[in-house]
């Protein structure tokens, strides 16, 4: 390899072999990165005070902005998931949510809704088609009023769905209403395995919703897959690859199931002796990976296979894909500002996330507060790390000149005594260290987790906090 650059361009990912010793040896517990230092790390202190003081240095930058907006609400309880949710089919409940969320844009707005284009928006959940199509389009319509949405072509302007709760005339409606990308909450598509989870849709369905997407012209479609639910195995997946290959959507997100009852109650309807265990489990990841690739898309890490000429892998090709609390995405805005129930926050060197307790979260605002329960800001340190971690997770490398350039200081200096743990890595065939930086190697992307794990400084104290890496 010759010199590192930010925008190192990276050989496509056309397929890798692991030693199966080299799979087990990395299977642990660890964050997936979706910030760093991670929300485990956020703190009570951290007020919304602090909040807007950051909001309103962010107000006076012209670079574009991204809204999350999380709609809480679920008709049916699926048994794997450890989503902020309220399961419910109470009337009313959208009402008050919806009475709500206009008094935190309002508060919003006033600090950073003038002055910045928001390029990315990304409706989540929950699940966010519980609301229905007059709600949809009141809510929309409520953002447009006090932020400046974008309505060119380059926009991101995404929606979870649950495949259960739309028809091809909702798809169209949201079509009209700006969103332009759409992620499918897949699964499995096993009847055995849909029941064992409690989220039973027809693959028959799917098919007539991609259909219409792609009839409507969305830009993209993603579908979320899991790996190591109830009543699954090779077999049982590799069928469910099948049906997804067909469909050829343009992201997979494959995941890992994290089964923590004592966290996420629900999973306790879930019987520990219907899950596979964990050869079962790595074995069907092997599968997952091999298929995925063979199928021609790019495993980009963390979880994502795209195809190539996706924006995501143009973006990770040319050094600048980003990592947020939504998972990758390009580089349209800097920051991500949170809205809703549980909502996280990304602002300058900030994280701020609302209360997770719906009630609460009513309250403050009811009080004229936004509803901030805790938050983090980042130390020089946190910055450093931060920095480190992402280019890993999203480029794949780090580069000891541009590290110094933007830190001033000597990467392999700095990180010194990370070195030893970073060559054992290089002898597993995970990547490739020279002065110039960090590489990651084509069997390296399944490990991106383990290799960011090297440089969190908090690690120790929440490591079983934290989901398997594989």
């Amino acid at each position: 390899m010759e010199s590192l650059t930010q925008a190192t361009v990276q050989p496509p990912c056309t397929g890798f072999e692991i030693d199966p010793s080299i799979i087990t040896k990395y299977s642990t517990q660890g964050p997936r990165y979706t910030s760093y230092p991670t929300a485990l790390l956020f703190s009570e202190q951290f007020t919304s005070a602090n909040y807007e003081q950051y909001l309103d240095i962010a107000n006076t930058d012209p670079a574009p902005l991204s809204l999350y907006v999380h709609i809480p609400f679920c008709r049916w309880l699926c048994y794997y998931c450890g989503c902020n949710k309220v399961v419910t089919k109470k009337a009313g409940v959208v009402r008050e949510y919806l009475d709500h969320l206009a008094i935190e844009i309002g508060l919003l707005s006033k600090r950073i809704g003038a002055n910045r284009q928001v390029t990315q928006l990304h409706f989540g959940g929950g699940t966010p088609t519980y609301l229905d199509d007059a709600e949809l389009t009141e809510l929309i319509h409520l953002l447009a009023s006090h932020f400046q949405l974008d309505d060119s072509q380059h926009r991101e302007y995404s929606i979870e769905i649950d495949p259960r709760t739309v028809n091809p005339d909702r798809l169209a409606l949201l079509r009209g209403l700006g969103f332009n990308r759409l992620s499918f909450g897949i699964q499995d598509t096993n009847p055995q395995v849909q029941k064992a989870i409690n989220r039973v849709q027809r693959t028959e369905q799917v098919i007539e919703l991609v259909g219409a997407a792609r009839a409507y012209r969305f830009s993209s479609i993603s579908f979320d897959l899991i790996y190591g639910l109830p009543l699954q195995n090779c077999e049982t997946l590799n069928r469910t690859l099948d049906d997804v290959i067909s469909l050829r959507p343009d992201r997979i997100a494959l995941y890992h199931y994290a089964h923590m009852p004592a966290r996420f109650p629900a999973q306790k309807a879930i019987e520990r002796h219907s899950l596979p265990n964990s050869a079962e489990k790595l074995a069907m990841l092997s599968l997952a990976t091999e298929r995925l690739l063979a199928a021609g898309y790019t495993y980009i890490g963390m979880d994502h296979f795209v195809l190539p000429g996706d924006e995501l892998a143009r973006s990770q090709k040319e050094g600048h894909l980003q990592r947020n609390f939504q998972g990758y995405s390009t580089a349209l805005a800097p920051d991500v500002l949170g809205i809703g129930v549980s909502a996280i926050s990304a602002i300058g060197d900030c994280y701020a996330q609302n209360s997770k307790d719906l009630a609460d979260y009513y309250w403050r605002l009811d009080a004229g507060q936004l509803p901030v329960d805790k938050g983090l800001i980042k130390s020089a340190e946190d910055q450093i790390r931060a920095y480190v971690i992402m280019e890993l997770a999203c480029n794949l490398g780090v580069c000891a000149d541009v590290f110094a350039t933007k830190f001033n200081a000597l990467f392999w200096e700095k990180f010194a005594e990370l070195r030893p743990k970073l060559e054992e890595m290089q002898g597993d065939g995970l990547l490739v260290i020279e002065p110039a930086g960090i590489t990651v190697t084509e069997a390296g992307r399944m490990m991106l987790r383990n290799i960011c794990m090297v440089f969190d400084q908090y690690l120790n104290s929440k490591m079983q906090s934290y989901s398997k890496t594989l």
